[in-house]
């Protein structure tokens, strides 16, 4: 198959299957699976390292076993796997309301605003702060739920991890949802936000920040 100048070199980065895929009428356009599975690879290359330290507290408690942890990981992926299923229905919808493209850009002014906005003004919300708290405890929280057992301690951690970021994620609309060098900026932001001391001073601001660029594109359009 001949990849299209628009095209090349891509095959480098994202691999030939992949461009061939595209060239066959574009992601949003190839049918849902191959959607839900590209968002799941990412959300899972993105959030496992947001998710290290409550991985390593797990780890040094005086009951964990590997056969926990991995339950653990696999209960924190179905949290993840949940809003992927969610963020591909809307990725096929905007690509088929001519919305984004169909590499997953915004191709509209006001939709970009809207998710930069909406994502600045929930960095001030009470869901996001209370989401945020549990994944920068995981002490308390394995104190907490233990008896429920590490796959449901999984779960809880996932979608805490889902209510804290979210928002951030469908940035990648924005930024475009295969565009390694935005996804990756926004995996070490989230990572830093879970972290105690440094999350404290990054997660207001970010909020403000996000606000002011959505009110920007809108602006100097």
């Amino acid at each position: 198959m001949a990849i299209p100048p628009a095209l090349r070199g891509l095959e480098g980065t994202y691999g030939v299957s992949l461009v061939e895929l595209l060239c066959g009428g574009a992601m949003g356009a190839s049918g849902l699976w191959p959607v839900i599975l590209m968002w799941a690879l990412m959300s899972a290359a993105m959030m496992l390292p947001t998710a290290l330290p409550a991985f390593a507290t797990y780890d040094d408690l005086p009951d964990s076993d590997m056969r926990g942890f991995w339950r653990l990981v696999g209960g924190f992926l179905t949290a993840w796997a949940g809003f992927s299923l969610a963020a591909a229905l809307l990725q096929v919808g905007l690509y088929r309301a001519g919305m984004v493209s169909g590499l997953g850009v915004s191709l509209s002014v006001w939709l970009s605003a809207g998710l930069l906005v909406g994502a600045g003004l929930y960095q001030f919300s009470a869901l996001k702060a209370a989401c945020l708290s549990r994944c920068r405890a995981p002490l308390p929280f394995f104190m907490q739920h233990w008896s429920e057992g590490p796959w449901r301690n999984g779960l809880r951690m996932g979608l805490d991890c889902v209510g804290c970021c979210w928002a951030l994620m469908l940035l990648g609309f924005v930024g475009g949802t295969m565009n390694l060098g935005f996804m990756g900026l926004a995996m070490v932001l989230m990572t830093l936000e879970k972290l105690p001391r440094i999350g404290a001073f990054l997660t207001l601001p970010l909020g403000v920040g996000l606000v002011a660029a959505g009110v920007g594109i809108v602006v100097f359009q």
